[in-house]
């Protein structure tokens, strides 16, 4: 019996010992990602492999490198890193299927290749951006990131046609009152875009 509990015991002290581990390389990564992006997605791919049924990580470090991709103008660098971002989501999505985080995530990635080339990638990837967002409002109407930025790219997509952005100022409006509301599941989940909502919105006042 005693052999029983020190088993027991010294399992319950490696799974506290890795929660730690993983706490503290994900705290060390978010610090990294200001002053040092490359090494922050460096570690979070890190991370991933010591997390294997954890999808965090893998979606932190494809939005680095969606993020990095906007003011890329190399198109090897450009597809090299876009393409990077696309296997991490795709690896954190089979680990959790229909999720609307990683949705929002697939929509910016697709915008990314938009606002490098619009006229080659638009016709494709316009419809796809759409339906993406679409359905992540179906899954999850009260996720602020799937608001915001469906809006976002509603407006964006009427500004380019000429047509009155206005209509999507209410979207913002609602946004901004899912993120005075919203609660991520852990420290570690997603829990951005508040400030780029609220700039959004401001405009709209202009």
């Amino acid at each position: 019996m005693k052999q029983i509990i020190y088993l027991t015991l010294v399992l319950i002290c490696g799974s506290l010992q890795a929660q730690s581990n993983y706490e503290k390389g994900m705290q060390t990564a978010f610090q990294l990602w200001q002053d040092n992006p490359i090494e922050a997605s460096n570690l979070f791919e890190r991370i991933a492999q010591a997390e294997p049924d954890n999808w965090l990580p893998s979606y932190y470090a494809a939005q680095i490198n969606i993020i990095k991709s906007f003011n890329l103008k190399d198109v090897e660098k450009l597809t090299a890193q876009l393409n990077k971002a696309q296997g991490l989501i795709d690896k954190a999505a089979t680990l959790s299927e229909d999720n609307p985080e990683l949705m929002v995530l697939q929509a910016l990635l697709h915008t990314a290749w938009l606002a490098f080339d619009g006229a080659t990638y638009g016709r494709t990837l316009s419809p796809k951006i759409r339906e993406i967002y679409m359905k992540a409002e179906q899954i999850a109407p009260e996720n602020p990131r799937v608001k915001y930025c469906k809006a976002e790219w509603d407006m964006r997509s009427a500004q380019y046609f000429g047509q009155d952005t206005s209509p999507y100022c209410k979207d913002l409006e609602k946004a901004l009152e899912l993120f005075a509301n919203f609660k991520p599941e852990t420290p570690f989940h997603p829990n951005w875009g508040e400030e780029r909502t609220a700039s959004l919105f401001e405009s709209c006042s202009q």
